[in-house]
This record gives C-alpha cells, structure tokens and sequence, in this order.
C-alpha cells in the first residue's frame, strides 16, 4: 500500500479538564473519501480542525506523507466549513472572482462554474440562494487553488433529499478526479455511498474502523445506522422524510 497522505499518531487534544480526543490513530490514503462518524460530542470537529492544522495536538502527531505538516500545507487543502458567511450583495460570480484573487494560480473561473452547476444563479444576490446552490458555491470556493485535500464538514446537512443528492453527485466526480475528502456527516446513507473507510469516533476514542460494506458485514447488522447504534447506543438515522 503507498504512503498515506495523512496519518494520526497517538494523538490527544485536551482543553482545560475536557479530553476532546484520546489517542486516536488511523491513516488517510490519497484519493479516498474518508468518513469520520459520531454522535455530538465525539470529537469530530476537534480531529478535523487537527487534521486541518487549525490546532495543535497536546500530545502525538499529525503527519503529511509521512512528515510533518510542511509549510505552505493551507494551500494544499480546501475546506467547506459548516457554516460560512458569504460577502453581501456579492454574486456567485463576484465571490468567486474575489476567492481568485487571493491565489497566485487558482482555477479558472469558468471550469469552476460548469463543475459546480453555477451557470443558472451565477449573477443572482448570494442571499437569496437556496441551500443546495448556496453548498455548490461553497464547494466550488473551496476548490478555487485546486487543493489535494478537501473538508468537509457535514454538508449537506439541512438540504432537501434533491439537493443532498445533487451534492453527492459533485462529490463524486472529486473523488473521480482523485481528490482525497475527508468527510463528516449525519447521514448514514451519505456515508454508506460516498466514503471508502470509515472511522467512528465515541468520546474521542476510535470504536472501530474499515470500509462501510466490511464493518456491516463483520457486525451481522442490515445497515450503517444499525451498526451505529450497536456501537454507541445512539441512532443517527437522518430520512428523506425527516428532511426540510
């Protein structure tokens, strides 16, 4: 097997006399969707902002290819934050062109609109985008340098199931185009479908981790939601039908 393209060793973020991550150690191979799994609390966003270089582990390692996070490692990476504010009274468009400007080499535009599916709200006031447009244009500001590595930090959460599935499509020509994601979710369909290996987090410990198919197998359960809650107790079960 090559080099992962990101490897946790040991590591273990505290806060004060909040342990948010304990020893968490698993590898992130190029070119995979990578799924991390939990119920609040588990220490999801705290191993992503790790992941990220966003904070400092207080004890053990987030390595790059087998070394340190080298200089520069933020241009490397794109990330789609939760919840970000777009500029106002700005177009698509114009957030796009201005993303642009703050890299010596980004994409070129119009690559980015025709990936993303801009065209039909390109020049339309940012606020008064739907959610799976307003998540399309995030997504496509995340990839204006071209990163290696992509966040993604719950997505499609709040979208309509056309507009999940819409997003699911996009993500899928990234992993196509050899992209590494590294995914969170409360969508157990989501992960089942998007993401190559999973680790499920539970009061910042790794219960268990492999591809979806092999961990629903070695559990004798139907699905990824069942398998949640044999491991934790909790159902993350998130429905169409529960959708907005």
């Amino acid at each position: 097997m090559t080099e992962p393209v990101l490897s946790v060793r040991n590591i273990r973020k505290v806060y004060g006399d909040v342990v948010a991550v304990d020893g968490l150690d698993f590898d992130i191979q190029s070119g995979q969707c990578f799924g991390l799994l939990g119920p609040n609390g588990a220490g999801k966003t705290t191993t992503l902002a790790l992941l990220e270089g966003m904070e400092r582990p207080s004890t053990g390692s987030v390595l790059y290819r087998g070394g340190p996070l080298p200089k520069g490692y933020q241009e490397r990476i794109g990330i789609q934050f939760q919840a970000t504010a777009l500029q106002d009274f700005l177009s698509p468009y114009d957030n796009l062109r201005l993303f642009s400007k703050f890299y010596d080499a980004p994409l070129p535009m119009a690559q980015l609109i025709e990936q993303f599916r801009l065209e039909e709200f390109l020049h339309r006031d940012t606020r008064r985008l739907s959610g799976g447009q307003r998540q399309r244009l995030l997504l496509a500001l995340a990839l204006v340098h071209d990163p290696e590595i992509v966040f993604l930090d719950e997505p499609t959460t709040g979208l309509d199931p056309r507009s999940r599935r819409d997003l699911w499509d996009v993500l899928q020509v990234l992993k196509d185009q050899g992209r590494t994601l590294i995914l969170t979710t409360h969508y157990m369909e989501e992960a089942e479908i998007l993401c190559d290996h999973l680790v499920i987090l539970s009061h910042g410990k790794v219960l268990t981790e492999g591809t979806p198919a092999t961990l629903i197998a070695q559990a004798q359960v139907p699905n990824l939601d069942a398998l949640f809650l044999q491991l934790t107790g909790e159902s993350l079960v998130a429905s169409d039908e529960g959708a907005p």
